[in-house]
């Protein structure tokens, strides 16, 4: 079992508390500036205004204007000082304790303004410092509330002694006042709380929803590393897996070969029958795991897609009558632009659920002709999926209508496999079905712009005239190289079987006739390979012997320049049919002549 253990997130190296107060400061700082450059100007213009009624002594009201304006100042440098300060986050406390001292040295200043400015004068001129000075003090609700300590410094030594003066006044009118402007402090310092409280709120959200949005991509993060480790794991792993399915099926191949009672030949139909059930299974489960990992490169170019859809059609026949199922496929003419290969592979998976999951009736297969593109089509009338189940069974080991998964219908991986190649090759996948009525499934591909299929020569294009020689086997597994010497041998030819390339070439000392075929597994022992050992094997005669290179490695990516080279690429297990034909058709072509280059 593999554990997967989150690495630790920057983002939770703060704890709660000084996140906030660090969001607190921040939002402070951010808008003091303008705040306080409004205050020392406001202070100008009170000063010269008394001064201008005749109720203010110059040096009086310049200090007064001084002592405001350095209060500004020492504000807008003590944000000059936090903007640049690397260590903002853990020091919050500091920077919000010197904003609250500045606060409160100006709160005083104002405080002041309001029973000191204009003493001696009548009411008229007493109340303009206090109107400026109230209006002050609840417009510094959007700029101190961040922090409420700084709010409070400035707001309540600004508002309060003339309050408390109001009281104690010979003027009938301003002890009238007084109340008023306790309500005032009362109704304005609440807001100034209510805003406080409303920003810690936002910034509680802010955190928690960031909290949230890390730990969600965390998760996801830890989800798709995991899948992606298990499919890297299976995709890298499949060569070893792999290795006892091909070494069953050769032993399976010639034992075929060997006279055996009817009873012990029934015997090896079933076993040759697990076997390739087991190779369907597995090559599935891979093929999804190849899927996943992202190692399956998509070759695109124009052909033909009525070959497809016939091919598939004619492999699944005997499947479909053994069920009394009419199969059909209506013939195609259309030329086509996408991987043959993937897409032949989706068309055997649509028409393999079609026949599984159809009790009576008929499955037909077809095109239909779009704009640009063409719909392939499989119609069935089968069991139908209700409409909330659709969705469903494109997913991973989903069987409609089973609790538990039913070997002999596979591992519910069909449908999945549609879905990845369809989103790999950028076709679009449709699904119309009623329960009891039947299904249809649709893949949209694109045609091809010129409607023409370039020539190419097969390479599984085989040679009638059976042909035997001497094949030189490389592999490290000693169950293969039992396997292959016996079916080789079964069918006709000499036999090196060896498990590196050294030991081939010391053998093949001792004969007199140069090889006809080599046949290597990819992944050696001892770092080799097998492209290296085909070369070394090859330079050792000065001759491009045929070659044959079968891998369970899906890895394809370092491959992909085996054919450049004349090598035919085969992966495990390798179906008995499959590899005589391919044994019998590079033999032969060494036969004729020389490897084209």
């Amino acid at each position: 079992m593999i554990a997967f253990i989150p690495k630790p997130s920057s983002h939770n190296t703060v704890p709660y508390p000084d996140q906030v107060g660090t969001e607190q400061v921040e939002a402070l700082f951010g808008a003091v500036r303008l705040s306080v450059l409004a205050a020392a100007l406001l202070s100008v213009m009170l000063a010269s205004a008394v001064h201008r009624l005749g109720y203010l002594d110059p040096l009086k009201g310049l200090c007064w204007v001084a002592y405001i304006s350095s209060c500004a100042a020492s504000h807008i440098a003590l944000s000059w000082f936090y903007r640049r300060s690397k260590s903002t986050r853990g020091q919050w406390r500091f920077w919000a304790n010197w904003f609250t001292a500045i606060s409160l040295a100006e709160g005083f200043g104002w405080g002041w303004a309001t029973i000191g400015l204009a003493a001696g004068a009548n009411f008229e001129v007493e109340c303009l410092p206090v109107i400026a000075t109230l209006g002050l003090a609840a417009g510094s609700i959007p700029a101190f509330s961040p922090s409420l300590p700084a709010f409070l410094a400035l707001f309540v030594p600004a508002t309060l002694p003339y309050a408390i003066a109001s009281f104690a006044s010979d003027n009938e009118v301003q002890r009238i006042t007084a109340p008023m402007a306790f309500l005032y402090i009362g109704v304005v310092g609440g807001l100034g709380l209510l805003s406080n409280r409303s920003l810690r709120q936002r910034i509680d959200l802010k955190i928690r929803t960031e909290e949230l949005a890390i730990n969600l991509r965390r998760q996801k993060d830890i989800a798709e590393e995991a899948n992606l480790a298990k499919s890297s794991f299976l995709a890298a792993a499949s060569h070893d897996l792999r290795q006892p399915i091909h070494a069953l099926s050769l032993f399976v191949g010639a034992l075929r070969q060997i006279p055996m009672p009817e009873n012990a030949g029934r015997l090896l139909e079933q076993i040759d029958a697990s076997t390739n059930a087991m190779d369907s299974l597995f090559s599935t489960l891979l093929d999804i795991s190849r899927l996943d990992a992202g190692v399956m490169t998509v070759h695109r170019r124009p052909f033909a897609i009525n070959p497809v859809l016939e091919r598939v059609c004619f492999g699944f026949a005997g499947e479909a009558a053994a069920k009394n199922l009419t199969l059909t496929y209506v013939p195609c003419s259309a030329i086509v632009d996408s991987d043959p290969t993937l897409i032949e592979r989706i068309a055997r998976n649509l028409v393999a659920n079609a026949v599984r999951y159809t009790d009576s009736g008929r499955i037909v297969v077809g095109c239909r002709r779009r704009e640009g593109s063409i719909a392939m089509q499989v119609w069935d009338t089968g069991r139908g999926i209700p409409h909330d189940k659709q969705e469903r069974v494109f997913l991973e080991y989903y069987q409609l209508g089973k609790s538990e998964r039913d070997r002999e219908k596979g591992l519910g991986l069909g449908l999945a496999i549609v879905r990845r190649l369809t989103d790999l090759l950028d076709c679009k996948l449709a699904l119309w079905s009623r329960p009891g009525s039947g299904s249809c499934f649709e893949v949209s591909i694109a045609c091809a712009k010129s409607g023409v299929i370039p020539v190419e020569t097969p390479d599984d294009e085989l040679v009638s005239t059976p042909t035997t020689g001497l094949v030189v086997v490389v592999d490290d597994e000693q169950a293969i190289r039992a396997g292959m010497s016996s079916l080789l041998t079964g069918w006709g030819h000499e036999v090196v079987a060896v498990g590196s390339v050294d030991e081939a070439i010391r053998l093949l000392s001792s004969y007199t006739v140069r090889p006809d075929l080599i046949i290597c597994d990819f992944r050696l022992r001892d770092g080799e390979n097998g492209m290296e050992a085909i070369d070394l094997l090859r330079a050792e005669y000065n001759e491009d012997i045929p070659a044959m290179l079968i891998t369970g490695d899906m890895a394809v990516g370092r491959l992909l320049d085996a054919k450049t080279r004349g090598v035919v690429l085969l992966y495990k297990p390798v179906p008995n049919g499959k590899l005589r034909a391919a044994i019998t058709n590079l033999i032969a072509t060494r036969i004729a002549g020389p490897l084209p280059q």
